[in-house]
């Protein structure tokens, strides 16, 4: 819904268009929000001929009249299921160049002019592989608005975890992991969710055993499938357990903790552990990521994962005006 209609000083809209989601942003001309609107009508939900409907209903009462709006769109709006797909763009890529690849997709009204961003690819040769991210390009992005020659290893927690190297503002290479996916699925469909429950890390305990499972895991990946095994065995044999439901939530813990845990063994194993790690999400899902990174002897910084897409949203604006 949207959150204030008629605005006289309205200069852009930024969008973020996500799978299942899409938030809009009314920007004033220096780049400071006026007005915000959001739906359920992700990629998900529509069809390419659907797009620009839906963001006329969304942000219609914003625009002037007689004049045409620029919607800078980031997101799923340009995969290939999307609205227009925007080709995305190999690494090494600067991140200050992303409106370069920005396509504009046909439209049936003249209120609106509007660009989607591309996303980004990896190749490598020889070595199988092969990645993609649409939207957290965006949100990386963002890191320039406070350091424009930004370097380090980013993280961006979520169903599919992605890992950046960023060189001078430059994304030099990234890694997808399918974290979250393999959490809900193993919580969910397998033998696992007879003993598992409501994963949250609000309790001490949980804490402890979540610190313990990404530290065992951490120095023994190879042990993953043995140790998800063991956590049923656990909940069976386990007379030291609490009862109830907080017995599901100390195993979902070490589930938690064991997933993150082989990830990290992954991610983290040529960093340096005396350079901090910056996580980029929501709040919830960083402080699991910063318990993580902690207990194998990281040090991280966190940018909101809405301040970082704005902020790069405003980033490629400003290039695409240029």
């Amino acid at each position: 819904m949207s959150t204030q209609a008629l605005l006289p000083h309205l200069a852009w809209i930024a969008v973020d268009w996500g799978s299942s989601n899409l938030r809009a942003w009314g920007l004033d001309e220096h780049d400071q929000v006026i007005a915000h609107a959001s739906s359920d009508k992700g990629m998900l939900a529509l069809t390419a001929d659907q797009y620009e409907a839906e963001l006329l209903r969304l942000v219609g009462d914003w625009l002037p009249t007689g004049s045409q709006t620029t919607v800078l769109v980031c997101g799923m709006a340009g995969a290939r299921q999307g609205w227009l797909e925007a080709a995305y763009l190999p690494v090494p890529t600067p991140l200050d160049q992303l409106s370069q690849g920005a396509v504009k997709p046909a439209l049936k009204g003249k209120h609106l002019s509007v660009y989607i961003l591309p996303g980004l690819s990896q190749t490598l040769s020889g070595a199988s592989h092969f990645d993609v991210m649409r939207g957290e390009e965006t949100q990386l992005a963002g890191l320039l608005s406070d350091q424009d020659n930004f370097s380090g290893l980013v993280c961006l927690p979520g169903t599919h975890a992605k890992w950046a190297l960023l060189e001078a503002g430059s994304v030099n290479g990234f890694t997808t992991y399918l974290t979250g996916e393999l959490y809900q699925l193993l919580a969910s469909q397998s033998v696992l969710k007879h003993s598992v429950s409501v994963d949250s890390l609000d309790d001490v305990a949980c804490r402890e055993i979540f610190i313990a499972a990404v530290q065992e895991i951490y120095k023994a990946p190879h042990a993953f499938s043995s140790r998800l095994f063991g956590l049923r065995a656990q909940d069976l044999l386990d007379s030291s357990l609490p009862t109830g439901t907080k017995r599901g939530a100390v195993l979902a813990a070490r589930l938690s903790g064991l997933a993150i845990g082989l990830e990290l063994s992954s991610a983290c194993r040529q960093q340096p552990d005396d350079q901090s790690i910056t996580l980029i999400g929501n709040q919830a899902l960083c402080q699991r990521y910063t318990l993580a990174l902690n207990a194998i002897g990281y040090q991280t910084s966190n940018m909101d994962g809405d301040t970082a897409v704005l902020a790069g949203l405003c980033l490629a604006h400003r290039a695409l005006k240029a």
